[in-house]
């Protein structure tokens, strides 16, 4: 686990948990996870691993899932692992199919997959792509997930956790288009279509992160002595969502940057193009 310095320690405050409380409300449901082959997702799966649960780990990469399987049922839960790129329409029907198929249909759907893009549009002029494919993740893959399992989570008076980032809420930053895009994207969506989701009694929940130490990551230089969150403190807030039913959870820091992205964007429009014509200055010089 990776060990908070002391700022870290300051930004990312501690999560009260009750296991107790978290077994005796997850006792015999069924919890679908996406995302579920590293990071956040596996940190989950590992954290449920000795509760009386039906854990569905949906991700791409198959062998990762059958080791985290063979791991998990050590433990008191039941595992069951479906490899599915929820990109490709063909991956997506059978996971459908398959969760239908299910006696007592999904208690629980944590939407955790995601895929991030960092690159100026100077560089993606002809990486339409990229676009493309965060969107598919980041944005269609969960709406249509949802839409097929809403029945059933109706039925189930069930549970929706959105794993989202707090650029969602914030100014947007150069470089990072596609992904924020499409995050927001689905965020809107989400929080469009709670109040719908509430009068059939399923629950919602809104997990909006800072940087996380993930894999996802690792490709950004930059991003390694940054302060970020553990993917192990971010499942326990999930977790943790899973019994208060908290409806969001963000840094408590979140509302500073929100109250300077409605009043400093002005300032923020003049300075940042100043700051990226500098920086296009040293790399032409170099």
């Amino acid at each position: 686990m990776h060990k908070y310095n002391f700022l870290e320690g300051i930004l990312f405050l501690s999560t009260a948990f009750n296991e107790k409380k978290l077994r005796r409300e997850l006792q015999g449901k069924t919890i679908l996870i996406t995302g579920a082959s590293s990071g956040i997702g596996k940190e989950l799966a590992y954290l449920l691993a000795n509760i009386n649960v039906h854990m569905i780990l949906v991700a791409r990469r198959e062998e990762q899932l059958l080791t985290i399987k063979k791991e998990l049922e050590k433990g008191e839960a039941k595992v069951s692992v479906f490899r599915a790129d929820l990109r490709n329409s063909e991956e997506m029907e059978r996971l459908l199919a398959f969760v239908h198929q299910l006696p007592g249909g999904i208690d629980i759907v944590v939407s955790n997959a995601g895929l991030s893009i960092h690159r100026p549009i100077s560089k993606s002029l002809d990486r339409y792509h990229d676009f493309t494919r965060t969107m598919a993740i980041n944005y269609f893959a969960p709406v249509q997930l949802l839409l097929s399992v809403i029945p059933l989570l109706e039925k189930n008076k069930g549970h929706v956790i959105n794993v989202s980032t707090i650029n969602a809420l914030l100014i947007p930053i150069p470089y990072w288009a596609a992904y924020q895009a499409s995050k927001s994207a689905f965020d809107t969506w989400f929080r469009s279509s709670t109040p719908e989701l509430n009068v059939l009694g399923i629950l919602t929940t809104s997990i909006y992160l800072p940087l996380v130490r993930t894999p996802m990551i690792e490709p950004t230089a930059s991003y390694q002595d940054v302060p970020a969150m553990s993917s192990i403190h971010v499942a326990k807030i999930i977790a943790r969502s899973m019994y208060t039913k908290r409806k969001i959870y963000k840094p408590w820091w979140l509302i500073f940057g929100q109250l300077g992205s409605l009043f400093g964007r002005g300032l923020w429009e003049i300075f940042i193009p100043k700051m990226l014509r500098k920086e296009r200055e040293k790399m032409h010089d170099r």
